[in-house]
């Protein structure tokens, strides 16, 4: 039933863009000081665009980026508004702001350092990996060996399985970018000579690492129920699927929310997850866009070349619109969740 809902949305969301999170992508594109029409209203995230464009990135990483890049541009212009209102007198907004930036320039191998992930997008790529070695993490690899020759899982769930395990390597990625960043910071914090400048840099670094703590208390969850799930197998009553939207479920349930908070949440992660299952199906139709694309370019039929370009291009804007979307909901998501359960706590 889930899934004839889900092929229905498919259907219907090509031409829809009505929204909560559509009035964002939908707005025209800015220009620049020539007069061209440039992606980004920030000066710095067009140049990491058009260096990504040199970089050749695999489009399916190219359009996460554009979507992280949106939401960079939108946290900043709501960032330039507070400081006109006199708000983040600390500064502390600002420094978030400039960490997320160089975490999106890590994270795709734009820091002028050398990145770890492999290149290519791996979405249709799993035959290719060896075997015994998928997930670049000897405990990962060695709970994935365990739960694949133990019978307990039918293809559907070893499908599921495998997003949740290549989610929890994303997430250690993620990690260890964010202490590359907070131990550059620290480097840069021994030099100050400022007593001023010492003390609010202090400040940023003590927040980094609560942050850092918070992340490897997730970390050690994630994969706790990572070992457990490969131990035990689903459970019929799972309510979600999708790596990021039972994460979130989990967190929401440790956040000592009432049961009617709960329920609505519930209902709202739902909807969720069909915009994440819609997105990564939109990703993997890019990726096959991608490689006929190529094909047809080593043939040469340049009309032929032409009609499918206009398809990739077309498939890779609202890949990339997507993409943001359902980023921007996973922040909103996020914030609502940490906003009421502290608001639980404090009572």
């Amino acid at each position: 039933m889930r899934l004839q809902c889900f092929v229905a949305v498919l259907c219907l969301g090509v031409g829809i863009h009505a929204g909560k999170y559509s009035r964002e992508v939908n707005e025209p594109k800015p220009s620049g000081s020539d007069g061209q029409a440039v992606e980004f209203r920030i000066a710095k995230l067009n140049q990491v665009w058009e260096k990504a464009k040199r970089m050749q990135l695999p489009p399916v990483r190219q359009a996460e980026l554009h979507s992280d890049l949106k939401l960079q541009e939108k946290d900043e212009l709501q960032w330039k508004k507070m400081k006109v209102e006199g708000l983040d007198e600390n500064g502390e907004r600002e420094a978030q702001l400039r960490r997320n930036f160089n975490v999106i320039l890590a994270k795709y191998g734009m820091d002028g350092k050398r990145d770890t992930r492999p290149l290519e997008s791996n979405l249709l790529k799993d035959h290719d990996t060896k075997e015994g070695d998928m997930f670049d993490d000897p405990r990962l690899d060695k709970l994935w060996n365990k739960a694949k020759s133990s019978g307990k899982f039918s293809n559907e769930e070893m499908l599921s399985l495998k997003r949740e395990f290549q989610h929890h390597k994303d997430k250690v990625h993620e990690y260890n970018i964010l202490m590359d960043t907070v131990s550059r910071t620290e480097e840069i914090h021994k030099n100050v000579i400022s007593p001023l400048e010492g003390d609010a840099k202090e400040h940023v670094l003590h927040q980094k690492h609560t942050e850092l703590k918070q992340k490897m208390r997730d970390l050690n969850q994630g994969f706790e129920r990572l070992r457990k799930l490969s131990h035990e197998g689903f459970t019929e009553d799972s309510e979600f699927r999708e790596p990021r939207v039972i994460e979130l479920w989990e967190a929401a349930k440790r956040a000592n929310l009432s049961k009617d908070e709960l329920d609505s949440l519930k209902e709202e992660l739902h909807h969720f997850e069909t915009k994440v299952e819609k997105h990564s199906h939109y990703q993997e139709q890019l990726e096959l866009s991608h490689q006929k694309l190529r094909h047809v370019e080593a043939l040469g039929d340049k009309e032929h070349i032409k009609r499918n370009q206009e398809k990739y291009n077309t498939l890779a804007e609202k890949t990339r619109e997507m993409g943001y979307k359902m980023k921007k909901h996973l922040q909103d998501l996020s914030n609502k969740i940490s906003r009421e359960g502290l608001q639980h706590n404090e009572l």
